[in-house]
């Protein structure tokens, strides 16, 4: 299928690319110029807001990785971030993806838990290893919990209703 342009037309793989890249700059973009608040045991790391975007369709789900492994560069934890915090991204967006192709009555709800959960064990039980040794491992996995929280759910749910009553932003993953 492709799309018409003004200039031509450009294939839907094409597109999808394109999206993907969009969403891994606008992931680094946001994490980097607010490094300040984006490490540590309680991080709001704004971007993790975008991790719903899987529940409207897959092609997201590189972006998300990427814009992840890009931001983790500057971490304090340098390449175990890297490492650990895009597996933990890359599980919690294939989650959000299939709750999103689910049939649950309360999906919407339900799309941000998978990187609220999956960050609090995978970077909880990391920072508890390699940064803070002497935080008990649950009260490591309750602050990233409590970030991912605020951030998923205070930015990513209000997102999925924009973009659900949006026709222009629902168009972007078709």
């Amino acid at each position: 299928m492709n799309i018409k342009l003004n200039e031509g037309t450009i294939s839907v793989k094409i597109r999808r690319i394109v999206f993907a890249a969009m969403v891994a700059a606008i992931y680094a973009a946001l994490t980097l110029s607010l490094s300040f608040f984006s490490f540590g045991v309680i991080q709001y790391r704004i971007a993790e807001g975008l991790t719903i975007l899987p529940y409207f369709a897959s092609f997201s789900i590189p972006g998300l990785v990427i814009g992840c492994i890009v931001s983790n560069i500057i971490s304090p934890l340098g390449i175990m971030d890297m490492i650990f915090g895009s597996l933990a991204t890359f599980i919690a967006a294939i989650s959000t993806y299939y709750i999103g192709k689910s049939k649950l009555k309360f999906k919407r709800i339900l799309a941000p838990l998978p990187a609220v959960v999956v960050n609090a064990i995978i970077i909880g039980i990391m920072l508890k290893l390699l940064y803070f040794k002497d935080m008990p491992l649950l009260l490591c996995m309750l602050q990233v919990a409590w970030g991912e929280l605020v951030c998923c759910y205070g930015i990513g749910l209000p997102l999925i209703y924009v973009i659900e009553k949006n026709s222009i932003l629902r168009n972007f993953f078709k």
